[in-house]
């Protein structure tokens, strides 16, 4: 769009107004400011005279104010948000208010408060035990659960089943193996007469629900533990079923592959332990399903063959 020079002249304009691509010719070359950090490092910035020699010499002798403490605190908040992405890789849950992300050292800070203040988890008894779960603040899994899923079923069972963590179903009703999987887990008990509340206790390795369901971390795993612990020795089971990778390989402290670990039996808390694959898992490997019974089938001889070395003692 072309513009009248004397309608400028006539309001005062003309003095101040740069066409495009004119803006380089008036540009003093003297006058420039770099950034200390952050941001464009070494990049310059040019004073412009539009207004004849008198602005230009103000441009020039003005003092730049330093830019150092706006780039380190846009640097750290753009830091918080990447850290704050990293410890959600999902994207899909909606992100709780800035003042509710804590940093990793006032976590531990709170969690040391705890700890110190409190008295020790292997001292309490079944309604204890999940007050302090019902309440944990211990780690960052905390900040969006909905519910904690402390664990369901005969508090004095034989048989005691552990999966990884919480799903959304989960979060949602506080009870582990709810939805799909927990249907097929139900039909897995029933084809060793077997039922949920029955003679079975089933329990997470985590307490709460990682976000976007991802594996839970090794720190977040070594807070809940004593409440897992305090658990296997409450119900005091003959026999430990674990449910899919991440719950055998933090049971029996390992990175080995579930392969290598089925078809063994192991040892949790002196208690006999066999693994086998997630329920969630088999709906999405339906020819898996007939591993699965041979892991059952392992887990029924070695529970007979406790009963039996128990009525021997």
């Amino acid at each position: 769009m072309a513009f009248d020079e004397a309608a400028l002249e006539t309001l005062g304009l003309a003095p101040i107004w740069v066409r495009r691509g004119e803006r380089t010719a008036t540009t003093t070359p003297t006058a420039t400011a770099e950034t200390s950090s952050g941001g464009d490092r070494g990049a310059t910035v040019p004073a412009t005279t539009v207004a004849g020699p008198a602005v230009a010499a103000r441009q020039a002798t003005k003092p730049v104010p330093p830019v150092e403490p706006t780039v380190r605190a846009q640097t750290d908040s753009i830091e918080n948000e990447t850290a704050f992405d990293d410890f959600h890789p999902s994207g899909a849950d909606v992100s709780p208010p800035a003042a509710s992300v804590e940093t990793t050292s006032a976590v531990s800070a709170r969690s040391s408060n705890t700890d110190a203040s409190e008295p020790g988890v292997a001292a309490l008894d079944w309604e204890a035990l999940e007050a302090r779960v019902a309440a944990c603040q211990l780690c960052r899994l905390c900040e969006r659960r909905t519910k904690t899923v402390f664990g369901v079923g005969d508090r004095e069972a034989d048989w005691m089943l552990i999966g990884e963590g919480p799903g959304e179903n989960e979060d949602k009703q506080g009870e582990p193996f709810v939805g799909q999987a927990g249907k097929l887990l139900d039909s897995m008990l029933h084809a060793l007469e077997l039922a949920r509340g029955r003679n079975v206790y089933i329990a997470n390795v985590v307490k709460c629900r990682p976000p976007g369901n991802r594996n839970p971390e090794p720190d977040e795993v070594a807070r809940c533990e004593p409440y897992l612990q305090r658990q296997v020795e409450l119900v005091k089971p003959k026999l430990i079923v674990a449910l899919g990778r991440v719950a055998a390989q933090n049971l029996l402290k390992t990175d080995a592959s579930i392969s290598s670990l089925r078809g063994r039996v192991h040892r949790y808390q002196d208690v006999p332990v066999i693994v086998t694959y997630h329920p969630a898992y088999l709906l999405r490997s339906l020819t898996d399903k007939a591993k699965a019974w041979v892991d059952l089938c392992l887990a029924q001889d070695t529970y007979r063959r406790a009963l039996a070395e128990q009525a021997e003692r």
